[in-house]
């Protein structure tokens, strides 16, 4: 027991402990987290301070995602990241470790918050101010970020609450009864997942004593190969779940229509995402003989979840409906890739996953803006935009486009590595799949563009006649609402046009996947050798 004249730094620690300091440059690691968090909790205290909301959120966003840019560089640079918390080593202390794949989901991640952030001034009123709209938006990206950046799978569960809380509250935020419909249906589901992902957890520890991603590496090599199969299973059904893939997917066009489009444009850019990025990440990486075994299951739900997306687009009516229904589409791209378990086909549904966040959060601001021109979600509603703004046809054009897979936008180059990794593979009904999706998103999205662009009015006797519900957009929805929304299909043009860095990044991101040695090496790195 140490006394008055003795120092804490003249102990010896245990083995089991961190017994030098933790470079400066590897917190770089953790502050997309912490920057998040402290953020969220400082702008509750500034709750009444209207006027200071915005500029206060967007300033931590900016920041978040300068240090997310600084990892990307790092990994490029040194490969992957990871630093232990409380002095413990790993598998024992709280591990955070970004590789490439981290660093490009969490990039995505802000980027979008930050256009989100913006957007959310023409649909905020006082109660929304009051209520917390942009706490909640920076604890909802403290959870996305987190889930990305753990090294640890049972903090990835904690992120997933810390997410799933904020989101629950942006669901609702309002009280409209829609919204509270909407909040059923998508908390149920999540809850029913979350009950799936603690006894998968629980169970994982039972066999192999640890849930270090880094450590499961190793030990879960050795396990038995009834209940590897068992706990991978129940890891993807949960996950499942949560990236509303095939057949668990009907809740996201169910809710995500309901709350603000601020809202449902971050759910359905981020959200989703998270459930995908886990799957991978613990059954490709940390249970790879488990995912062998359930490789084929994998490939019949992407098969369903890409055809049967775009198919749900093109029965709907409501617009933001049919773009929920694309973005389950966009799941089953992911998890195509996935399914393939390749270098291309991991590298394609990284790439697709980080076009999505951000292209998914660009069309349900664009409908958004849509609805706010002709007062209405129902596209038999609308028509005559083109007329009345020729510009946001343009963009929409653009959309339809980006979001099909069609040249020179960014979402074509995911789907050649998924087409290339699955011919490689000779894996031909998964490669019809992707094309065959393709084709449906676009049948879906030029629908919907002409039902809303192409016609001159309403569906029915009036439909060549000028739409006189329609009004122009106010010079505040111009500002802070087509701007913001204009800067982020900029973004998604230019990496189309641009994308080099992203086939390296995603090269890296599957390679560190299905090899992670330097994942691995990372993690120890302050482990002493015998």
């Amino acid at each position: 027991m140490a006394t008055a004249g003795t120092s804490y730094e003249s102990l010896e620690l245990p083995t089991a402990m961190i017994d030098v300091a933790t470079p400066a440059a590897d917190w770089i690691v953790v502050w997309p987290v912490a920057l998040a968090l402290l953020g969220a909790g400082l702008l509750v205290m500034l709750r009444n301070q209207r006027h200071m909301q915005l500029a206060f959120a967007v300033a931590v966003i900016l920041a978040i995602m300068v240090s997310n840019i600084y990892l990307l560089l790092r990994v490029f640079e040194t490969g992957p990241i990871a630093m232990t918390m409380g002095k413990w080593l790993p598998p024992f202390g709280i591990t955070f470790a970004a590789d490439m794949t981290s660093a490009i989901f969490s990039l995505a991640a802000s980027i979008a918050a930050l256009i989100v952030a913006f957007y959310a001034q023409i649909e905020l009123t006082d109660r929304g101010h009051r209520f917390g709209f942009y706490p909640m938006l920076l604890l909802l990206l403290c959870g996305v970020s987190g889930s990305f950046l753990t090294g640890d799978i049972f903090n990835l569960y904690v992120w997933f609450e810390v997410m799933l809380i904020a989101s629950f509250g942006m669901m609702i935020l309002g009280g409209r009864k829609l919204q509270l419909d909407g909040a059923i249906k998508y908390g149920f589901l999540n809850f029913l997942a979350t009950t799936f992902f603690l006894v998968a957890i629980a169970y994982l520890y039972g066999l192999t004593g640890t849930l270090n991603f880094a450590d499961l590496v190793a030990k879960g090599a050795d396990l038995p190969i009834g209940p590897l199969v068992t706990v991978s299973v129940l890891f993807l059904f949960a996950f499942g779940v949560k990236a509303a893939a095939f057949p668990a997917n009907a809740w996201l066009p169910a809710s995500y229509h309901t709350p603000a489009v601020s809202v449902s444009a971050i759910f359905g850019g981020l959200l989703t995402k998270v459930g995908a990025y886990a799957a991978i990440r613990v059954l490709t990486m940390a249970l790879p003989e488990g995912y062998a075994q359930i490789q084929t299951v994998i490939a019949v739900v992407a098969f369903a979840t890409l055809i049967l997306g775009p198919l749900g687009a093109i029965a709907q009516t409501n617009l933001r409906r049919a773009v929920g229904f694309l973005v389950i589409g966009g799941i089953g791209a992911i998890f195509a890739g996935f399914a393939l378990g390749t270098t291309h086909g991991i590298g394609g549904a990284v790439f697709y996953a980080f076009h999505s966040m951000l292209t998914i959060t660009a069309f349900y601001l664009l409908a958004g803006l849509i609805e706010r021109m002709s007062g209405t979600s129902d596209i038999r509603k609308m028509g005559g935009i083109y007329g009345a703004s020729a510009p946001m046809s343009v963009l929409f054009v653009i959309m339809v486009f980006a979001i099909s897979g069609l040249p020179p936008f960014l979402g074509i180059w995911p789907k050649i590595l998924l087409v290339e990794g699955g011919i490689r593979a000779a894996n031909w009904w998964l490669v019809f799949a992707v094309l065959f999706n393709s084709f449906l998103t676009l049948i879906a999205a030029s629908r919907l563009w002409a039902y809303i662009f192409w016609r001159n009015g309403q569906e029915g006797e009036r439909s060549e006649q000028a739409n006189e519900d329609l009004r122009p957009l106010s010079a505040r929805e111009v500002g802070m609402g087509l701007v913001p929304t204009v800067i982020l299909f900029a973004v998604i043009v230019v990496f189309g046009l641009f994308p080099d860095w992203l086939f390296a990044a995603s090269g890296i991101a599957a390679h560190d996947m299905l090899s992670p040695t330097r994942y691995v090496d990372a993690v120890f790195a302050q482990v002493p050798q015998p």
